[in-house]
């Protein structure tokens, strides 16, 4: 088996045309973009095998990570969208069984988001495909080797997520 990937070749063809590129920098950047999209396409196919539209997905993520209960401001905030769309997810998910809507024991004002036992094996159906190919994929490094890539892509995105000045 070789060590070579597509992105030495990606390398091969611009280092000539651009010498001042810098091959670590550029390698770097374009297989964490390949690796993402390669993760993006694990996560459509397990949304289409679950028949789940990745609005839905998103939606029923929110909702587990809330331990399955939700009132939906919480789903708003959390998916950073309008409540008028938020509705219409939740009317669609409700369609599919995959959510209900009720009137909160705590106050009547307020309606609860709960999933429902279809909803959450959607979910977790889905998210597993996903999870299978994380793993596939990090297992080819060591317990330390991925402590270590975890702690180097954290301080990456520490950078990319604070404010750019000028």
């Amino acid at each position: 088996m070789s060590d070579r990937d597509s992105v030495e070749e990606h390398l091969d063809r611009w280092l000539p045309l651009l010498p001042d590129l810098d091959p670590v920098v550029e390698a770097v950047v374009v297989r964490m973009g390949f690796l993402v999209k390669h993760l993006r396409k694990v996560k459509e196919r397990g949304l289409a095998e679950y028949e789940l539209q990745d609005f839905e997905y998103s939606t029923l993520h929110a909702l587990a990570a809330r331990k399955g209960r939700a009132v939906p401001s919480e789903l708003v905030a959390d998916l950073r969208m309008s409540p008028a769309a938020m509705t219409g997810r939740l009317d669609a998910l409700e369609q599919r069984g995959f959510v209900r809507r009720q009137q909160s024991t705590v106050d009547r004002r307020r309606v609860d988001v709960e999933l429902t036992d279809a909803g959450y094996d959607a979910w977790r159906s889905a998210m597993d495909v996903v999870g299978r190919e994380e793993r596939r994929m990090l297992a080819t490094l060591t317990a330390a080797e991925r402590e270590r890539l975890s702690v180097l892509l954290r301080r990456l995105l520490v950078v990319a997520e604070s404010p750019v000045d000028g």
